[in-house]
């Protein structure tokens, strides 16, 4: 079995005043707070929520 690939992403925009989709998506991909540094497995679904918030977000190397 191969190993997993991760992603680790940093939240760097808040969500309030963010239509509850997006808030949903910050949640979905285990942010707590803002300058939150996470690593998630790169898979569709988590592809799609950073898509889909990608202007709060920084990609960080990995």
């Amino acid at each position: 079995m191969s190993k997993e690939e991760t992603l680790k992403i940093k939240l760097i925009k808040s969500g309030i005043g963010r239509m509850k989709k997006h808030k949903l998506c910050i949640k979905g991909l285990g942010f707590k707070k803002l300058n939150q540094t996470v690593s998630v497995i790169d898979t569709p679904s988590n592809r799609g929520m950073i898509n889909k918030i990608s202007d709060m977000l920084e990609i960080l190397e990995s």
